[in-house]
């Protein structure tokens, strides 16, 4: 199955290397936010590799290099057409030639001003590789936009602000759709697309139904049409408001994204006869959010991944401090990455913790039996041992992995134990599940719930998860009884505000005596598992077993275009379907390596993004269900959330993210109509850097110490970089160029 971060990588790899100008040195041009993306699969010392002299950032005051050419990797915003024209636009031109390299789609409009520019002469090629999207895991990846989170579903302000509200969130939905696009492309998939249709909740926040958002009314005379065809197309219009859900419109978009780029690109999604992707099957793209699961981001996960980003202080998913023990004994502050590049954390991130735990110690003795020094030379003292593991380079690396992965799983059943997590964890599981460890109804939840409730002991970010799970089991609680619950936990305004918020989200808190049961379709499906508090599974595992073995209700997701069985396929481009095994019985087999020579199978791909932030159990099941079901699953999302993150921005959800780590000064007015492109300018906008000051002409005559201080030679770091990338010729050896080349000669 293929790493999505070495496709990614690959392809970054491949513009490098197609530009290879005369003098063989080239300069490498970018913007903050290419220059990230980049950097996210590559290091410094890999695109130096690439006969790289000198990267410059284009927002930088830059000295002109008319000697080299150069391969600028950009947005396509109109502030970069603007700069590359103006680096060709004076008498010294800024560099030999230019060959553009743009992130993604760039717009006709700004086509036609670069090639009708004083720039055409110097432009010696211009492409787009279309991969603005974050490959955060082998199967993972983000847009990194947790702020469309309240932008999708924050409710409008006032009856006046829900054009605008429309209005900017079908911009934040065309724009990912244009990201999720690029996955596709990047994948060469033009994959039929499904979404998510809740029957049981109307379109919520912005895209709530309301007068000023729907089309005019149809003539009266409509209505005695029985057919919705004959009815005409005032009509469907008005009514198709009420079912414009985030997951509808993005569907749409993204269909609309992809037909387009296949006009301009006849070949997408073919392979050429008797390649071995030919006999791929054509992929599914599944569009769902965070209101068909909202269980999940309130549970304690008890696998490795999900349970320290849950429990632990980890940055963005990935950075972690720590203490770590020197060779000398001394403890010192260490922060790791949390990375695929980490083989530890790659074989342990889906394990229970308990077994993550057993293997980590399984492991660091194997490892030291088999890399022992003193094999065969009788036991030797533990300070014997740290001196060899801190003088051999390979073995710090290795023992360093294990102390993080050691000390990260401490950590985590301190925790577990100092806030009663196992106390906590079982109601929790009867809330979600519905039923006891036994497989009974939970008949004494509220006795086991309130005592929990009142102990000081549980902090209150878990009884407002408690509390939250209570609510959705009971499908909606009496408003008193829902104030009680808030009374024994003794919750903040803020933290009740969060608990309340989850009705934005398309839950029922409140609940009266003549109240019916919501008729949710998709419902979470109890598997048989080994541990009492991991019994609950995503709702996004019971979505990719039915939609494999074909009863994926079409109501529930329906398809944009075709279904797969009403498109035809020639056999001979076709694999025979594999048969779909059960998760249910299908024991995880993730971890293990594969015996013999490995062959390189043909699968189908499935592509799921959820809007509104993914969880890390769910990515859990997508690297579980790939196994299971035979499908090379790739999961994406808007953002990845953490328990903690998703309560502390459902407090601010009300309030349009005003105080939230992702949008604290809330969503911004909507002024008017923009296209999309002015949309996308302001979005990868930066400002440019000053030039360098210029020494002003002296006034007066300087006094004695001035004048020494004038005097003496300044070290420019601008001024020295220029000189070294000047001096570079054609004719320098191949020692000096290497020596040069990994100097790292960035300018930023």
């Amino acid at each position: 199955m293929a790493s999505l971060i070495t496709l990614v990588r690959n392809k970054f790899l491949e513009v490098l290397r197609s530009v290879n100008p005369p003098g063989k040195w080239k300069i490498l041009v970018v913007d903050e936010h290419s220059q990230r993306l980049l950097g996210s699969v590559l290091k410094q010392f890999d695109v130096l590799e690439e006969n790289v002299t000198l990267i410059e950032s284009i927002s930088n005051y830059r000295d002109p290099q008319p000697s080299f050419e150069a391969l600028y990797l950009l947005m396509p915003t109109s502030q970069n057409v603007d700069r590359i024209i103006k680096d060709f636009s004076g008498t010294v031109k800024q560099y030999a030639g230019a060959h553009l390299f743009f992130i993604e789609g760039l717009d006709e409009q700004l086509f036609q001003r670069l090639t009708s520019s004083s720039a055409e002469p110097y432009l010696r090629g211009l492409r787009e590789v279309f991969l603005n999207f974050w490959a955060t895991e082998a199967q993972v990846f983000s847009i990194q936009e947790p702020a469309m989170f309240f932008g999708l579903y924050s409710p409008p302000r006032s009856d006046t602000a829900f054009q605008a509200a429309r209005l900017r969130a079908e911009e934040d939905l065309r724009f990912a759709a244009k990201m999720i696009s690029n996955v596709c492309i990047a994948f060469n998939e033009f994959p039929f697309i499904r979404y998510y249709m809740p029957s049981h909740h109307p379109p919520l926040g912005s895209l709530k139904p309301h007068a000023s958002t729907r089309p005019p009314p149809p003539p009266e005379a409509s209505s005695r049409w029985r057919t919705n065809l004959a009815r005409g197309a005032e009509a469907r219009a008005y009514e198709a408001v009420e079912s414009d859900h985030a997951t509808k419109l993005l569907a749409f978009f993204v269909q609309d994204a992809l037909e387009e780029h296949k006009k301009q690109n006849p070949d997408f999604g073919k392979y050429p006869p008797g390649s071995s992707e030919a006999s791929r099957p054509r992929a599914t793209l599944i569009i769902t959010d965070r209101t068909m699961d909202m269980v999940a981001p309130f549970l304690h996960e008890f696998t490795y991944q999900a349970m320290v980003n849950d429990l632990l202080p980890i940055e963005d998913g990935s950075k972690y401090t720590y203490k770590f023990q020197s060779s000398v004994g001394a403890y010192e502050d260490k922060t790791a990455t949390l990375s695929d590049s980490d083989t530890v954390w790659t074989e342990i991130r889906h394990m229970h913790m308990r077994e993550a735990i057993d293997k980590l110690m399984g492991d660091f003795n194997k490892f030291l039996q088999e890399n022992a020094v003193f094999k065969g030379e009788g036991a030797a003292s533990l300070n014997d041992m740290k001196e060899m593991l801190a003088s051999l380079p390979q073995y710090q690396e290795q023992r360093e992995k294990f102390s993080l992965h050691l000390n990260m799983a401490q950590e985590c059943m301190a925790i577990f134990e100092r806030n009663k997590l196992p106390l906590v964890a079982n109601v929790e599981q009867c809330c979600a599940t519905g039923v006891t460890a036994e497989g009974k109804t939970p008949k004494h939840l509220v006795e086991e719930m309130v005592p929990l409730l009142d102990s000081r002991e549980v902090v209150n970010m878990n009884k407002v998860r408690i509390v939250a799970l209570y609510i959705q089991h009971r499908d909606g609680v009496p408003e008193e009884d829902r104030r009680r619950l808030y009374q024994h936990a003794r919750l903040t305004l803020a933290e009740q505000d969060a608990v309340n918020a989850v009705v934005h989200m398309g839950v029922r808190i409140n609940r009266t005596a003549a109240d019916r049961d919501s008729k949710k379709k998709m419902k979470q499906k109890t598997h048989g598992d080994e541990y009492e508090l991991s019994r609950y599974k995503p709702v996004l595992r019971a979505v990719l077993e039915e939609h494999v073995a074909g009863k994926l209700d079409n109501s529930l997701f329906p398809y944009v275009k075709e279904a797969p069985s009403a498109v035809p396929t020639p056999s001979s481009l076709r694999s025979p379907p594999p048969q779909p095994t059960s998760l249910r019985s299908q024991k995880p087999s993730w971890h293990r390596a594969r015996s013999g020579v490995s062959q390189v199978e043909i699968r189908g791909r499935i592509l799921v993004f959820v809007v509104g932030g993914t969880t890390f159990s769910e990515l859990r099941e997508c690297y579980q269900s790939s196994s299971a079901l035979n499908r090379d699953i790739y999961l994406g999302s808007t953002h990845t959330i953490t328990p903690r993150q998703f309560v502390d921005d459902l407090k601010a959800l009300e309030l349009g993210g005003v105080g939230s780590k992702a949008l604290p000064n809330g969503l911004r007015e909507r002024q008017g109509t923009r296209t999309f492109q002015e949309y996308y300018d302001e979005k990868y906008y930066t400002k440019d850097a000053p030039p360098p000051q210029r020494a002003a002409p002296a006034s007066s005559r300087p006094t004695p110490r001035e004048r020494e201080r004038l005097e003496a030679p300044k070290m420019s770091p601008t001024n020295s970089l220029s000189s070294s990338v000047n001096s570079m010729t054609a004719t320098q050896s191949g020692k000096d160029e290497k020596k040069k080349k990994r100097g790292g000669l960035f300018r930023f």
